[in-house]
């Protein structure tokens, strides 16, 4: 007698993890992207702690912010929370993360870091020389677990209480399938928000590299413009 097995049902992608619980941290997250993401995730109820070079000005911020937001200085920040948003700017982006290597080991680190230039023609797009900012996060943070999403996101749309939804799909890339679950589940408590696994992390540059074009967009049109991917 021969037995046979019959293959495993794919996977529904869009069978995502319950994220309520964990605790997220937001590095940078006096600033406005940073504020901006603070506020829609608290709102959407998740626990929330906002980290600062200085945990003053990251306690006045999460005061502002409201929704049970909790500041810290950047090591506590990291300390406390499972899963950690990256939103400090490029230039201080390599020293924050080589500061933070212990505090983040173990932790899921989600970067959402742009590396842009300026100068008289608009916005352009820098190549770190790991490839990305995060496969330079990826680099410095060989204990943490990275994953790269949030980066096409409006901080004036973010930041504007007076908006109930945000329409836009969020790119996600990473290493592990279970990590990037997470980081689309995250994405999803956000009303209107949609994240979308965009590939591994040798393929951020294009992704964190495209806000330079949203930056065009936005400047022409007088928008806040997000994406949407199609026929998904």
């Amino acid at each position: 007698m021969t037995s046979s097995t019959s293959p495993r049902p794919a996977k529904d992608p869009w069978d995502l993890p319950d994220v309520s619980g964990l605790v997220v941290g937001v590095l940078g997250g006096t600033g406005d992207q940073g504020r901006g993401l603070a506020y829609r995730l608290a709102a959407a109820g998740q626990q929330v702690i906002i980290g600062s070079r200085a945990a003053d000005r990251a306690e006045a911020v999460a005061a502002e912010i409201g929704h049970g937001v909790e500041g810290a200085d950047n090591a506590e920040c990291a300390r406390r929370s499972d899963v950690v948003i990256v939103a400090v700017p490029w230039d201080g982006h390599a020293k924050t993360l080589e500061s933070l290597r212990g505090e983040l080991a173990g932790k899921l680190v989600v970067d959402c870091v742009n590396p842009l230039g300026f100068d008289k023609k608009g916005a352009y797009a820098l190549k770190p020389e790991e490839g990305s900012a995060a496969e330079q996060a990826a680099a410095l943070l060989p204990d943490s677990r990275v994953a790269a999403a949030f980066h096409h996101l409006s901080a004036v749309l973010l930041k504007d209480t007076s908006i109930a939804e945000i329409d836009t799909d969020v790119m996600v890339l990473g290493e592990e399938r279970a990590d990037v679950e997470i980081v689309q589940a995250l994405a999803g408590r956000i009303p209107g928000m949609r994240g979308v696994f965009a590939g591994r992390l040798r393929n951020a540059h294009q992704v964190e590299s495209l806000v330079a074009n949203l930056i065009s967009v936005n400047r022409r049109y007088k928008a806040h413009a997000g994406l949407r991917v199609t026929d998904i």
